[in-house]
C-alpha cells in the first residue's frame, strides 16, 4: 500500500513538474504564476517571421508591405518557387535552437507576432461568404513553437499583429491593402477576428506555458473615443471566456499602444494594459501616464514592445521597467544587416541585385539568380548562421 501510495505522489509530483508553474494571472497589479509569485516577464518579439515588416530585411524602397514583398518575388520566379522561398523560410527562421538560446541567455517570455492570413483565408477569398476556412499553417508553426517554449520554460504570449483587413494607417505593420475594407471599415473584417481568437482559445485553453492573449497589437487609427476599439476587445474577450477563463488578455491602447481613451476602465477581472515604448527618454515622467493607470484601476501593465535605439538606451529603459516591477518584451530577434537586434540575417549574394531592380535601379535579375538569392535568404535566417549581437545581450540583461 504504501509503495503503491509513493507511486502515486511521484506521478503527481513529475505532472506537476511537466506542466509548469500554473497559468499566469492578474493579481492586483502584479502578474503571478500559479503559486502566487510575481512574474517579471522579459520577453523578446520574433518579428520577421510570420509578418515580414519589409525595413526588416532592407526592403522599404523596394516594398511597402509583405504583400507587396510576395507580389515581387513571384513575378521574378513564378508562384511554385515563391511557395517553396516561403516554406523554408517559415521552417527556418524560427527553430528549436532560438529557443533553447533564448533560454539560456535569461529571457522567460516570447511574444509572437502571428498574420491572420497563415490561419484562415481574407473574407473576401471565403469560398462561403460569412464562413471561416481555417488553415493549418499558422497553427502547426505555433504548435511546434509551443513545444519549444514548454521545454524551456518559458511563456508563449500570442499577439495578434496583422488583423483582418488591417487595423491602423501604418502599412507595413499589419501588411494593409489600402485599396480593401479595413478591420474598422467592415463588419465581416471584426467578425472574423472574434473567431481567429475563438479558435485560437479552443486550441490552447489548457496550455499553462501560453502566457496570454495580446489582443490586437498597435491600433493606429481614429477612432472616435475609441468607442469602436472598445466594443471590438469587449468581443473578442467575450468570445475567448466562453472557451477559455484561463489565460491573461492584454489590451493596448489605441495610437500605438498609448492612447487607453474610452478603454477603461477594465472589463475582466483576468486583464492587463499593454503599451509600447520607442526612442523617448528612458525616465518615469514617460511611463508616468501608464503607472497611473496601474494605480488607479488596479490592474497589471505589460511593456509590450520597445527597441530600434541604441545599447545605452536599451540599459535605460530595461533598467526603467523592472525598477517598476514591468515586464518587458523587445523588438525584434532578427534583422538584414541591423546591431540592434538581437541577431543579424547576413545578407546574400544577390540580394542587392534583387533590391535594385525592385527599387528602379538595376537590371531585372535572372529566374536562377533570384530563386538562388531567396533560398540563401531562407537559409541565412537559421540561428547557426546569424549573428549574435552580445552586446545587445549585455544591455538587455547585465545589471
Amino acid at each position: 500500500m504504501k509503495k503503491h501510495l509513493l507511486v502515486v505522489i511521484t506521478f503527481l509530483i513529475l505532472v506537476s513538474v511537466a506542466q509548469g508553474q500554473g497559468f499566469l494571472k492578474a493579481d492586483g497589479k502584479k502578474i503571478v504564476n500559479g503559486k502566487g509569485e510575481n512574474v517579471l516577464l522579459r520577453g523578446i518579439g520574433l518579428g520577421g517571421w510570420m509578418l515580414q515588416e519589409p525595413y526588416m530585411f532592407q526592403l522599404s524602397e523596394a516594398a511597402g508591405t509583405q504583400t507587396e514583398i510576395k507580389a515581387k518575388i513571384t513575378e521574378l520566379v513564378g508562384r511554385k518557387n515563391c511557395d517553396e522561398f516561403y516554406t523554408r523560410f517559415l521552417n527556418n527562421m524560427i527553430t528549436e535552437k532560438d529557443i533553447d538560446a533564448l533560454k539560456s541567455w535569461g529571457f522567460n517570455s516570447i511574444r509572437l507576432p502571428l498574420h491572420y492570413n497563415l490561419f484562415t483565408l481574407p473574407v473576401e477569398n471565403e469560398p462561403v461568404k460569412g464562413q471561416n476556412t481555417w488553415l493549418e499553417t499558422g497553427f502547426k508553426l505555433t504548435d511546434n513553437l509551443l513545444s519549444w517554449c514548454r521545454k524551456n520554460k518559458i511563456y508563449l504570449i500570442l499577439d495578434l499583429h496583422a488583423t483582418p483587413g488591417g487595423q491602423g494607417n501604418d502599412r507595413p505593420i499589419a501588411d494593409i491593402d489600402t485599396l480593401k475594407p479595413r478591420l474598422w471599415q467592415s463588419e465581416a473584417n471584426q467578425k472574423k477576428t472574434v473567431e481567429l481568437w475563438k479558435k485560437l482559445a479552443e486550441r490552447y485553453k489548457n496550455e499553462e506555458w501560453i502566457g496570454g492573449y495580446d489582443l490586437i497589437n498597435e491600433t493606429n487609427y481614429k477612432l472616435e473615443g475609441n468607442e469602436l476599439l472598445k466594443k471590438l476587445f469587449s468581443e473578442i474577450t467575450a468570445g475567448i471566456r466562453s472557451i477559455d477563463k484561463n489565460h491573461i488578455i492584454f489590451i493596448e491602447g489605441n495610437q500605438f499602444a498609448n492612447d487607453y481613451t474610452g478603454l477603461t476602465p477594465p472589463w475582466d477581472k483576468n486583464m492587463a494594459y499593454s503599451f509600447h515604448k520607442y526612442w523617448n527618454p528612458t525616465t518615469v515622467e514617460t511611463i508616468q501616464k501608464y503607472l497611473d493607470l496601474r494605480e488607479k484601476y488596479n490592474i497589471p501593465i505589460w511593456m509590450g514592445e520597445s527597441g530600434e535605439n541604441n545599447n545605452e538606451w536599451f540599459k535605460g529603459a530595461v533598467n526603467l521597467f523592472e525598477t517598476n516591477n514591468i515586464g518587458w518584451s523587445w523588438w525584434t530577434i532578427k534583422k538584414i544587416g541591423s546591431e540592434s537586434s538581437l541577431m543579424t540575417i547576413t545578407k546574400p549574394a544577390g540580394y542587392q541585385k534583387v533590391v535594385d531592380y525592385w527599387s528602379g535601379k538595376g537590371p531585372k535579375p535572372s529566374v536562377d539568380e533570384a530563386k538562388a538569392t531567396f533560398m540563401e535568404l531562407a537559409d541565412n535566417v537559421k540561428f547557426e548562421k546569424c549573428k549574435i549581437n552580445q552586446d545587445v545581450l549585455i544591455a538587455l540583461f547585465k545589471k
